[in-house]
């Protein structure tokens, strides 16, 4: 077509551009708008050009979800404390959403079956195993954490609407309430308004960890010789 880049490996692409477009457009235009046709006609290049660093959407889609997870931080260095490691994971995944809301969807709905994803996880059991996790409890507080952290990026992305129907916009009605009918609900209603729900975010963690962190097995000292 005139006007379009060559095909193939003359277009100027490869996958990290595709994807970098992939979620510009999903971000300005929604995910229902982003389509090998729609993503082909932004890169100036035929859909069917695509296919030669994705062979369908559905790859297309997890190099999306691989991509965000992967711009999480991650806890690097055996000095690392895991705790604060954790924490930064949390944090920086939260971050990431929070700029991307319009690819929430695609985090609730598909695994983190890539190359890329499966890194991040090893890289994360290694922390918690040099912790003194086994690695079947290390995968549990690793898939609680993120189930966490995909959870309020909802509730996050919510909150930050115009609308009164988000975190923030709930708490101001339960204050409104009746102190005679629910004195423990307007008095926690009250005390908590302004907290956002980012703050609210850190304390889950912060109970996750230590939850996690009082179910290791404690290592047996060495018995003393008679």
């Amino acid at each position: 077509m005139p006007g379009h880049r060559p095909h193939g490996q003359h277009a100027g692409l490869n996958p990290q551009v595709i994807l970098d477009a992939a979620i510009d457009l999903a971000d300005s235009q929604g995910l229902a708008a982003l389509s090998m046709r729609r993503l082909g006609a932004t890169l100036e290049v035929e859909a069917m050009t695509l296919y030669h660093y994705f062979p369908n959407k559905a790859a297309l889609l997890d190099g999306i979800v691989e991509r965000l997870v992967s711009a999480a931080e991650l806890p690097i260095g055996t000095d690392t404390d895991w705790k604060d490691g954790l924490r930064r994971y949390a944090r920086s995944g939260l971050d990431t959403l929070a700029a991307h809301p319009n690819l929430l969807p695609l985090m609730l709905s598909r695994p983190g079956t890539t190359a890329g994803n499966h890194r991040v996880m090893e890289t994360l059991l290694q922390v918690l195993t040099r912790a003194g996790f086994d690695p079947c409890t290390a995968l549990d507080l690793l898939y609680a954490l993120n189930s966490l952290i995909v959870v309020h990026g909802a509730v996050r992305a919510g909150s930050d609407s115009p609308q009164p129907h988000g975190e923030e916009g709930q708490t101001s009605r339960l204050a409104e309430l009746s102190p005679e009918d629910y004195p423990l609900l307007t008095a926690a209603a009250r005390d908590s308004a302004g907290r956002g729900p980012t703050a609210r975010f850190d304390a889950a963690v912060d109970a996750l960890i230590t939850g996690f962190a009082a179910a290791r097995p404690t290592p047996h000292p060495k018995s003393a010789v008679q």
